[in-house]
């Protein structure tokens, strides 16, 4: 993996063949991840999120001594404001992580796509409300017709989409407190994963003794897949950190959207899960939310590049 900050000749703000490899790298794994999460599905959740921390680790460890930016860590290890801040993220992520697993297991695959689907239509909204930044007329309608579509679910769906609301704030809280992280993204990763560790490691080794885990050192087929987990959990968020800075911040709000439409196709045409009259309207008003919101992003970074 090239390091994107040895690209002294590459302009501000552009695109580049090698960002745009990355980053559809990264959506594409992550919109087949619930093929791989089903066939873990006879397993307790927060036994696959404590494999998926623990076996990032090796990975992520890896590409940063690879990297040679493991100067960073050390010095955020050795730093309690730091660690807090890493604590937090580390927190919510692993919240969002247990949500996914759980929504996959249980067939609300379709509301894990809900979820990451309005995602980008919350950080708008926490922007505007926790950051004090301005909505312009069309993300508010954005905002309306997601919220509306968020209470039709609600009637008519039998219920409110807890597992599409828990992953959207989870993630959304998540990407705010990263920003205010100081570390790059691989080094903040590796961070929140060795922060987890303990207590991964500390609830595999309870399973373990009262002959719960479905671990085993004889590298069954259940030992192979949670081992896997931590590729398909390092792996594409890694190469994601990377292609993000090769790319225009509209071109990776356009390219977000490629996760959720796989979810959502694995959900309706591999899982079969029900597609209600109440998705029938709810889906479509996101989709036209999420077109309005897209719009506006390039319309308003348009305007900026010609001022």
């Amino acid at each position: 993996m090239r390091n994107p900050d040895s690209l002294n000749s590459q302009k501000a703000n552009e695109d580049t063949p090698q960002g745009l490899a990355y980053a559809i790298t990264a959506y594409g794994i992550w919109g087949f991840l619930p093929l791989y999460m089903k066939l873990l599905s006879h397993m307790p959740p927060a036994e696959v999120v404590a494999h998926r921390i623990l076996w990032s680790i090796p990975i992520a460890a890896g590409v940063l001594i690879v990297l040679r930016r493991t100067d960073a860590l050390r010095e955020a290890l050795r730093n309690p404001r730091m660690l807090a801040m890493g604590a937090v993220t580390a927190a919510l992520i692993s919240v969002n992580w247990g949500i996914y697993v759980w929504a996959i297991a249980t067939g609300h695959t379709l509301d894990a796509s809900l979820g990451y689907y309005i995602n980008p239509l919350f950080s708008i909204f926490l922007a505007a409300v926790l950051l004090g930044e301005r909505l312009t007329p069309a993300q508010m309608v954005a905002i309306a017709l997601a919220a509306c579509a968020v209470a039709i679910l609600a009637w008519q769906g039998g219920g409110v989409p807890w597992a599409a609301l828990g992953l959207t704030f989870s993630w959304g809280l998540y990407a705010l407190a990263k920003k205010s992280l100081p570390i790059g993204p691989n080094q903040g990763f590796l961070l929140e994963v060795l922060i987890l560790m303990a207590p991964a490691l500390g609830y595999l080794l309870y399973l373990i003794a009262t002959g719960q885990s479905h671990f085993s050192l004889s590298l069954d087929r259940n030992s192979l897949l949670l081992i896997g987990c931590g590729l398909v959990t390092a792996i594409p968020l890694m190469i994601y950190a990377n292609g993000a800075k090769l790319l225009r911040l509209s071109t990776i709000g356009i390219l977000q959207y490629i996760a959720p439409t796989m979810i959502f196709l694995c959900a309706v045409v591999v899982f079969k899960e029900p597609f209600g009259q109440a998705r029938m309207i709810a889906f479509p008003m996101i989709w036209a939310a999420l077109v309005i919101y897209s719009w506006s992003m390039l319309r308003q970074m348009r305007r900026a590049k010609v001022g």
